[in-house]
Formats: C-alpha cells, sequence, structure tokens
C-alpha cells in the first residue's frame, strides 16, 4: 500500500520516520514563522528593545540551542553594544564601544556579512578583540549577522550558543530575514522616536510661550490651546472644543475683528474681555496644497501697558497743568502781594468796631487762601521724581482738602476731621500720599452724587496703631456703596463704575500701588446703600500716645 502510494519501495517503519521529520521540519518553519512575525508584531511604541530581544530569544530557544542575544548599532563612527538578553549573560555592559581593529564585530559590520564564530576554529593568528569575552561567557559558537537597511549595514546582531552552532548553518536565510526584519524594526523605532521627539519640542514650545495661542478649525471651534490660554480664561474649563466667538466676543453686540477670524490675511485688533486688554493677531494656516484649513490666535495680554500709557498721559495733563499753575502763579501772586499788604496795612489802621474791619479781614483772608490754593495745586501736580523724605501724614490731608474742600463744600457735603496731632512723622512722599487722599474723596464725593440722602458726609480720620507701629488713615462716606462682586474688583487697572466723562479706572490702582511703594495698604469696606469706608495704613517707628483733634 505504501508502495502504491507513494511510488517508493519502502517499509511502513521508514516511512513513519520520514513523516516524522518532515512534520518536524513543518514545525520548524512554522516557528521560525512565528519569530519572524512576533518581531513585526513586537514593533510598538511600548515594547523596549530589550523586550523585544526577550521574546525573540524565548521563540528561537525552541528549536535552536541560542541562549544569548544582543544588538549592537553604529552611532556616527562608532559601534556601541546596545541591547543584550539575558542582561547577565554579558560581561561586556551596554554601551561599551567595539574598537575597529581586530574586531569580531567590526569586520561582520566592514564585510556585511554573516560570520560564524567557532571557539575551536581558531587558528593562532592574533586573538578577536571578544574572544576573552566569549571565553569567559562558556559559550561555544556565536552567529553574527550583519543588520542591512537600504543597502547600508546599521548594527550587527549576535546569538550566542553554549553548543556547535555549525549544524544550523544551513537556516542562514531564516537568521538573515530576522536579521532585516530587525533592522526595519530598529529603523522605525529611531523614526519613530524622531517624531514624538520633535512634536514633544513642538508641545513644549507651544506651551512655553507666555501669551495665549489658540489654534481653531473653519468651523471656528478651539483645535488646541496652549497654558496660557487656559489661565486667561480660567472660568471656561477645557478650551479644546469650544467656540473662539463664545471666548473672545460679546454676545451683546457684534465685534468687527470676529469676522476677521477665518480671513486668508494676517489680521490684528485690541480686544476687551473680563475687564482685560488683549492685543489679538490671527494668522491663517495653510495645508501643502495651499488650502486654508485652520488660523492661529494670538493673545497678548497688554492690560499693564495700557496702564502705564495712561498714566503716562495722566502725567502729561498734570505736567501741562503744572506748567500752567506755574505760570498763573506767578501772574496771580504779584497781585495777590499787593492785595493782602495792602489789606494787611488797612487792617492796622481800622478799629475793630468799624464796618470796614470785617470786610478787610475778609479780604485779608481770601487772599491767604487764594495763595494757599495755588500753591497745593502746584505742589499736587509736581512732575519731579518723588523723594521719599520725613512727612507727615496730616499735612497731606490739609493739602488735599485745599483743593477739593471748597468743591465738597459746595455741593452739600459735610467734611469731618478727626486727626491726631500727636502722630509721628513717616518716610515717605508727602505729594504721593496727598494724592491717594485726593483720589478717596474724589470717589466719596461721586459716590454721595449718586446718593438720595439728605444729609451727605466725608470722616477723615488719621490715628495710630501701637499694635503694630502702624498710622491709619480712612475716609469714610454715607454714599451708595457697592456690591460685593463690584468690591473685589475696584484695586484692578481700569476697572470703574464711572461713565467715560468722570473716571478712566485708573486712580485706585494707582493708589494702591502708591501705597505698597510706601509699605502700606489700602482696602475698602463696602454696603450696597449704606456707603463705603477706605482704609489706608502706612508703616512707622516707634510708640506715641493718641490725643485726637476734632475739627468740624
Amino acid at each position: 500500500m505504501i508502495e502504491l502510494l507513494t511510488g517508493v519501495q519502502s517499509s511502513k517503519r521508514n516511512y513513519y520516520t520520514e513523516l516524522k521529520k518532515t512534520v518536524s521540519e513543518l514545525q520548524k518553519k512554522n516557528v521560525q514563522l512565528e519569530i519572524i512575525n512576533e518581531v513585526m508584531k513586537g514593533f510598538n511604541v511600548e515594547m523596549s528593545m530589550d523586550d523585544l530581544l526577550r521574546n525573540v530569544l524565548e521563540k528561537l530557544k525552541k528549536i535552536f540551542p541560542i541562549e544569548r542575544i544582543s544588538l549592537s548599532m553604529i552611532e556616527g563612527d562608532n559601534l556601541i553594544l546596545t541591547n543584550v538578553y539575558p542582561t547577565n549573560s554579558t560581561v561586556l555592559k551596554p554601551g561599551t564601544q567595539f574598537p575597529q581593529d581586530h574586531s569580531l564585530y567590526w569586520s561582520v559590520m566592514s564585510s556585511g556579512r554573516p560570520y560564524l564564530y567557532r571557539k575551536q576554529n581558531q587558528n593562532k593568528r592574533e586573538p578577536w578583540y571578544e574572544e576573552k569575552v566569549i571565553i569567559e561567557m562558556e559559550l561555544d559558537s556565536i552567529f553574527l549577522f550583519p543588520l542591512v537597511r537600504k543597502g547600508h549595514v546599521t548594527g550587527v546582531l549576535s546569538l550566542g550558543s553554549k553548543r556547535n552552532l555549525e549544524s544550523h548553518w544551513a537556516d542562514l536565510s531564516f537568521f538573515q530575514q530576522l536579521s532585516d526584519q530587525l533592522a526595519v524594526c530598529i529603523e522605525n523605532t529611531h523614526l519613530y522616536n524622531e517624531v514624538l521627539l520633535t512634536k514633544k519640542k513642538w508641545e513644549q514650545t507651544f506651551q512655553a510661550v507666555p501669551d495665549a495661542i489658540i489654534i481653531i478649525g473653519l468651523n471656528r471651534v478651539v483645535l488646541q490651546a496652549n497654558h496660557t490660554a487656559h489661565l486667561y480664561f480660567p472660568s471656561k474649563g477645557d478650551l479644546i472644543g469650544q467656540q473662539v466667538d463664545a471666548l473672545l466676543f460679546s454676545q451683546e453686540e457684534d465685534h468687527p475683528f470676529q469676522k476677521k477670524l477665518l480671513e486668508l490675511n494676517t489680521s490684528s485688533d485690541e480686544l476687551h474681555i473680563e475687564n482685560k486688554i488683549y492685543e489679538c493677531h490671527c494668522y491663517p494656516i495653510f495645508n501643502d496644497s495651499n488650502n486654508h484649513f485652520a488660523s492661529i490666535i494670538y493673545l497678548e495680554d497688554v492690560t499693564a501697558k495700557r496702564r502705564i500709557e495712561a498714566q503716562l498721559i495722566q502725567s502729561g495733563k498734570l505736567a501741562a497743568i503744572g506748567e500752567m499753575a506755574a505760570g498763573v502763579a506767578h501772574e496771580l501772586n504779584n497781585p495777590l502781594t499787593a492785595i493782602m499788604g495792602n489789606a494787611q496795612l488797612l487792617l492796622r489802621k481800622a478799629e475793630p468796631s468799624e464796618p470796614t474791619y470785617q470786610l478787610l479781614k475778609a479780604v485779608y483772608e481770601c487772599g491767604k487762601r487764594s495763595k494757599t490754593i495755588i500753591q497745593n495745586l502746584l505742589t499736587f501736580s509736581r512732575q519731579d521724581e518723588y523723594l521719599f523724605e520725613i512727612c507727615s501724614i496730616n499735612e497731606a490731608v490739609h493739602q488735599s482738602l485745599g483743593l477739593i474742600g471748597n468743591q465738597l463744600s459746595k455741593q452739600g457735603i459735610q467734611v469731618e476731621t478727626i486727626l491726631d496731632r500727636k502722630l509721628p512723622q513717616i518716610e515717605g512722599s508727602c505729594q504721593q500720599i496727598g494724592q491717594i487722599i485726593l483720589n478717596l474723596l474724589l470717589n466719596a464725593k461721586d459716590a454721595l452724587e449718586d446718593s438720595e440722602k439728605k444729609e451727605k458726609k466725608v470722616i477723615i480720620q488719621t490715628s495710630l496703631n501701637q499694635n503694630s507701629d502702624t498710622i491709619i488713615l480712612t475716609v469714610t462716606d454715607n454714599g451708595c456703596g457697592m456690591e460685593q462682586d463690584v468690591l473685589s474688583e475696584i484695586f484692578h487697572p481700569f476697572y470703574t463704575t464711572k461713565n467715560a466723562t468722570k473716571g478712566h479706572g485708573l486712580g485706585l490702582s494707582v493708589s494702591i500701588g502708591i501705597a505698597q511703594a510706601h509699605g502700606g495698604t489700602l482696602k475698602a469696606e463696602s454696603i450696597l446703600g449704606e456707603g463705603s469706608r477706605f482704609i489706608l495704613t502706612l508703616p512707622i517707628q516707634g510708640k506715641v500716645n493718641n490725643h485726637n483733634e476734632r475739627v468740624l
């Protein structure tokens, strides 16, 4: 029957022997295919090269007496041992550099052909650099295969065994195919790592930009946003996937820049968002086909810059006022001197009982008041650099009232001052502190104008806090007061509840800056409908007893 089926005269035993051999060969081929497949499947971003070598070695052990596997790669002009498995099977550590002279590995690199090293086959020529290590590891044979990619040798794959591998030289094509697949995987891994590194560098740069960068698609949806952009809009949560119009523009009115976000040209504008001012630049992004597919929105917070510009403008106005006041003072001082001098002469000759005495006294007092007002105006608008010197808080109060006290009185606002005459002097700028007091009085005046109360009152009080060695100045009014959400914003630059003709939102922000420059604080308390109180605290040295002076 066997002879009829196979055409070969054979015994049953021989047939089964040949069949068993064929099955063994098929199993061996299947395992070889599994190994190649394992190499291809094992390539992913998660698996390290050490894990890949471990998987390959475990498969190889099923059909070959392989006990050690290693990779050596070209880095620049050097051949470096990069990976070994098992890790305890080598004397040479990963990172070892092979010399080019008398190196077994370098010879395979140079020739580009596989090589079988056997310890017993070595002649008496000069030994290889690696032979001492091979003897220490008690290896009998080593298969060495060049890793070839695109015609270039990129490294060497070595397979070591304590047994003779000459009988497996017939499987050379399989080992070469295995090394070729490893070469492909290694190159792909390097390319992928380069892409990841480039992506990481781009993301780090993107996130490190101190200004907000938002990338939107043609549907106006946010595709990407850096860390600063999320800081600019903390109440919006994750910006990805949101409509850009809801972030940048108010729903109540149409902004002309809103239509320019997807234009094919670069556009710029200034936006006001949540009490902040931003310079906004929009740049279109084009693909390789020159088709517009997205836009970059670049936001720079220029609130502080605009505040400084406004302060410069205000300084310019004060400089103009100071220059004008200086000219006015020069022109008025001479007639005022004559008026006051003549009034004094006439007062000396007149009797207090005469009707003209009181008129002359009124003329003299008005001249004196006019001179004080001009002097205070010159002092307040002075543009010289403010130098810290010994000064009096009470004096700053008097100077400020000299400028605005009469205006408050004409509007029916009663000003009450409770000043501690024994306050110690501080080191600071009397003009700058006077500017704080003046700003607080102007705010009180505006709050009382909006109040419907019949009795309008402002109280200025100075006192000494002996526990903390500080001087406390309070300005209290019984005006319209503020809500708590407004109270938390009033010290921010450009925040104002007044119309454009009354305020620019810089008074309190400048005032708190002056207070901090003096090492002090400026705080506010307010109840809607009842009034507000501003508390200025300035540090001093030494302690004195309080002795209040009450002036109505």
